[in-house]
């Protein structure tokens, strides 16, 4: 039999980026229900004295570890009866309404159950959400924050590269290793070379906690978020893990000076096969409430590495969206995601951005590839370098703040090089196998890892483990900085050192001025409610943003 004569515009159709995505319908059984699955409880509370006995239909007795958690350590008693007889479309109105103040919403959001404050959610379409967003995300001024990261784990490839997004404008930086044992050297890279384009960044080593701490404690990174919590006690004990296990290890990171989020997202227990044929949104709700309760000042969430999974269901970048700013509602920072590459169309990976970016965040990406996406250790960024014009020519179009700015070519190629440099100086006080003056040059001018030879693998191994042996720290790479002429970036390191004993970048949303200054939801409070109100960006910041390198000024016409 022929084949069908077929429609030439649903061949063309048929062959655009979006169709190699994956789509699927909702299926309530395994949780591909992006929010308001017919299997998620309704809301209830019952107390007695100060104790919550009943909660989303479930009596005390029936809750499971996560329940019980919330129930002890996330909701505030004392307003719970108030605000649980409020109905959802008044509080969700209340998000909305320029003349309700983000306190007043707060007071109400941490006296919520978990499903009541995903029913909210339902009330929202996605611009009502970015308008509360506006309002409820903790710090004032938005900020932005980038993955580094090498497919060689280059040492001098990734300072450059840190000092090049730094400069850019992220404020925090995070990376990860293709080989496990160079990971103290990525840490070093990212200390040296984030210092070298903005001092005050703060750098991450992302990895398995017990290192984390290690090279946190030693002063080579500041912050932390890879604390996983989950939203079905399954998925949890998988991990081998509790709420109260992940609230412990929080506060190891705090009392030794990092800074540290959770991390969640919508569609992780989908991905482990444990959803209960619960919606994600509801899920990720105990999530986002498991952080509170355990006194975490934020959260990197936004689906993160599950992005794949809302995406392919009706809703899910909705709730997406919704996971934000429910963080926000419990008074939280939030890193809002936009990392993980999960569409094959321009035009999606632009949209699943654009609810972060127009309202703001505390940091609209957790993780926009500083380098190209073959070197992304991460699995690959929704945005990475090669798109960074776009999102400046963006950031232009609206007059919106994405917390980065235009730069101009030999700038970058000079902060490249003194990073590049910085690390060849500091490896060669310290005694680890030389950098040589072609692979300073080489990563001056390199795009990726494919631009630049190959380092000595099994010798660097070796001078990592020394590196964690000797028990070298950040005052050890700032006496080598300074010994080698490398001054002010010891300095800088210094300044992050300094840091760690004040304990102000703890506090809420918290990121470093170049001047030492530490911004927060303390003394950088979201003061939005309406026009006029809230963050107003510079004249100065304003300049800055339009002059994007590549547009024709009047007076060279």
């Amino acid at each position: 039999m022929a084949d069908a004569k077929r429609s030439k515009r649903f061949e063309i159709l048929e062959k655009r980026p979006v169709h190699l995505d994956g789509f699927i319908g909702e299926w309530i059984e395994v949780g591909l229900y992006a929010m308001g699955s017919p299997q998620d409880p309704k809301p209830s509370i019952k107390i007695e004295g100060d104790k919550i006995v009943e909660m989303d239909g479930k009596s005390r007795g029936e809750f499971t570890m996560i329940e019980q958690f919330v129930a002890d350590y996330a909701i505030n008693v004392k307003n719970a009866r108030e605000a649980m007889a409020k109905s959802e479309t008044e509080i969700a109105r209340m998000l909305v309404d320029i003349n309700v103040s983000r306190e007043e919403c707060i007071k109400v959001f941490t006296a919520l159950t978990p499903s009541k404050i995903a029913r909210v959610m339902e009330e929202m379409n996605v611009v009502e959400m970015m308008m509360a967003m506006q309002k409820m995300r903790c710090r004032q001024t938005p900020a932005n924050q980038a993955h580094v990261t090498s497919a060689k784990d280059h040492p001098v490839m990734l300072a450059a590269d840190a000092a090049e997004a730094t400069f850019r404008g992220f404020k925090e930086i995070e990376t990860t290793v293709g080989v496990v044992r160079y990971a103290p050297f990525n840490a070093l890279a990212l200390l040296v070379g984030g210092q070298v384009g903005r001092r005050g960044t703060l750098s991450q080593d992302a990895l398995e906690e017990a290192f984390e701490l290690q090279v946190g404690m030693r002063g080579l990174t500041s912050y932390a978020e890879t604390v996983s919590v989950y939203g079905t006690e399954r998925v949890f004990v998988d991990g081998d893990d509790t709420p109260w296990s992940k609230a412990f290890l929080a506060s190891a990171y705090a009392s030794r000076g990092l800074k540290m989020r959770f991390t969640s997202g919508t569609g992780s227990e989908v991905q482990m096969g444990a959803a209960e044929g619960k919606s994600m949104l509801y899920l990720e709700t105990l999530c986002v409430m498991v952080t509170k309760g355990a006194g975490v000042q934020g959260l990197q969430n936004g689906s993160i590495s599950c992005i794949g999974v809302p995406a392919a269901v009706p809703s899910g970048l909705r709730a997406v969206t919704a996971e934000n700013l429910i963080t926000m509602c419990l008074d939280l920072e939030v890193a809002s995601g936009n990392d993980q590459t999960f569409s094959h169309s321009d035009q999606r990976r632009t949209a699943r951005t654009m609810p972060q970016f127009l309202p703001g965040t505390d940091w609209i990406f957790s993780g926009y590839s500083s380098t190209p996406n073959y070197d992304n250790m991460f699995a690959g960024s929704n945005w990475d370098i090669s798109d960074v014009d776009d999102y400046l020519a963006l950031q232009r179009d609206f007059k919106v703040d994405g917390g980065l700015r235009p730069v101009k070519e030999e700038d970058v190629v000079a902060v490249r090089n003194k990073a590049a440099r910085a690390m060849q100086a500091v490896f060669a006080e310290l005694g680890f196998p030389p950098i040589t003056d072609e692979e300073v040059e080489a990563c001056t001018y390199a795009n990726g890892s494919k631009d630049i030879g190959d380092r000595n693998i099994p010798e660097d191994l070796k001078a990592a483990e020394r590196l964690m042996k000797d028990a070298v720290t950040g005052v050890d790479v700032a006496k080598a900085l300074a010994k080698r002429g490398f001054r002010d970036v010891a300095e800088s390191i210094i300044l992050m050192m300094r840091q760690r004993v004040a304990g102000d970048y703890l506090q809420t949303s918290a990121w470093v001025g170049s001047d030492g200054t530490v911004y927060s939801a303390v003394n950088d409070p979201n003061t939005y409610m309406g026009p006029g109100t809230g963050y107003k960006m510079s004249e100065e910041r304003w300049e800055e943003i339009k002059a994007i390198p590549w547009a024709i000024r009047a007076e060279d016409v």
